[in-house]
């Protein structure tokens, strides 16, 4: 996304890609309100809308331990794209750089793993790669790290990062889905149990939410037992925890959650998971990614284009974003800590769960603000970046 609003801007972007194509299994796709508007202001969320195959999920339902109903409704968002788009992330990355190849100042390289940045007297001058026929390089005013969760540029780069340590881990699956089946995304929580289902038309995509470092435990217990917990968890789909046959159809998803003290140092950034990776919580991860991406081309497109880019220029990036990354991850830890915990260590028992969260989620004052957190972030911002003659 930031390669293309440079793009577009006139600037020349080199963007490396480690894998030969955007293909992998479990990688978020939830694309929220705050996206699609971001999309509308470039002319593209309808043609995306209307061209990729995906769902568009209108609410949540959550179904607590206590029997109670919550419901996170996104119909009354101060948006047109009142519903969250279920898109296979690699459709949604596929059709973001074809309309990013449409500039000539875009080029994208694949198969092309970064191993280190290229330092010149302590600033940041681009980075060496490894291809299948060999090592390369590309210098650059200035390199940009979007490297995710597990970030080689910010580790070449030496910032400073502060972990926390969710209470979970996560494992994916699918199970057929059958069209008698609901349509909304469900959330259910059962003693001991916590699983979020999500509507992919022809499946269910499965994410099991399991106490931190308890996958061994699982795996010991046996497929048998992991289908009988599937099956006592969500009783809905109980008829089809037989289609688990396999441990290979379950993929474990460490958690993590962190954020770089300091974003940057003289001639590179770090955005998005690499800058301050999130918990899977409201899969609000991308969003937040895709808004530090927008507001890091509206605050570099002039310096770059103008060939200087200072420390001071890569600081007010981190300042623009971070308040609102660091809501958003207090408000993901608040959910962990009041409904997942509780829930992942009852062992089986009733959880409590505070009285405090359903009486304040029937108030129509705090009502919404779970889907307006979710659904369009902190703070949104606007593209600024200009389309170049």
């Amino acid at each position: 996304m930031l390669g293309l609003l440079l793009a577009r801007a006139g600037v020349s972007v080199v963007v490396l890609e480690k894998h030969a194509d955007f293909l992998r299994d479990f990688r978020g796709d939830t694309i929220h309100p705050s996206t699609l508007e971001i999309l509308d202001e470039l002319g593209l969320a309808d043609r995306l809308l209307r061209e990729l195959p995906h769902s568009e999920v209108s609410h949540l339902e959550m179904r607590l331990p206590t029997g109670m109903q919550v419901t996170i409704d996104f119909r009354r968002l101060p948006s047109r794209f009142k519903f969250v788009a279920f898109v296979p992330q690699w459709d949604f990355l596929e059709f973001v750089t074809r309309e990013a190849k449409r500039y000539p100042s875009f080029v994208l390289h694949t198969e092309a793993e970064v191993e280190d940045l290229i330092f010149d007297n302590g600033r940041v001058r681009g980075v060496r790669y490894k291809t299948p026929t060999g090592s390369a390089e590309v210098r650059a005013l200035l390199t940009v790290g979007a490297d995710g969760r597990t970030s080689r540029v910010r580790e070449a780069a030496g910032l400073p990062l502060i972990e926390t340590a969710p209470p979970m881990d996560v494992l994916w699956f699918r199970v057929s889905r059958r069209p008698t089946d609901a349509e909304s995304v469900g959330l259910v929580l059962s003693p001991g149990h916590f699983f979020a289902l999500i509507n992919r038309r022809d499946y269910w995509q499965v994410a099991y939410v399991i106490p931190k470092g308890a996958y061994d435990q699982v795996r010991v217990a046996g497929l048998e037992e992991f289908r009988r917990m599937f099956a006592e968890g969500v009783p809905d789909l109980a008829d089809r925890a037989a289609e688990i046959q396999s441990w290979d159809q379950v993929k474990l998803l460490t958690v993590r959650a962190d954020r770089l003290q300091r974003w940057y140092r003289d001639g590179v950034v770090c955005i998005g998971d690499a800058a301050h990776a999130m918990s899977p919580i409201a899969g609000v991860g991308i969003n937040v990614a895709i808004q530090d991406a927008v507001e890091a081309a509206n605050l570099l497109w002039r310096p770059l284009r103008s060939g200087k880019v200072g420390v001071r220029d890569l600081a007010r990036v981190q300042r623009r974003r971070e308040l609102a990354v660091r809501l958003t991850q207090g408000f993901q830890g608040f959910l962990q800590e009041q409904i997942l915990k509780p829930t992942l260590g009852s062992g089986g028992a009733q959880p409590s769960v505070p009285p405090l969260i359903p009486l304040v989620m029937r108030l129509p004052v705090v009502r919404d603000l779970p889907a307006r957190l979710i659904g369009m972030g902190v703070w949104r911002p606007h593209v600024r970046t200009p389309l170049a003659g």
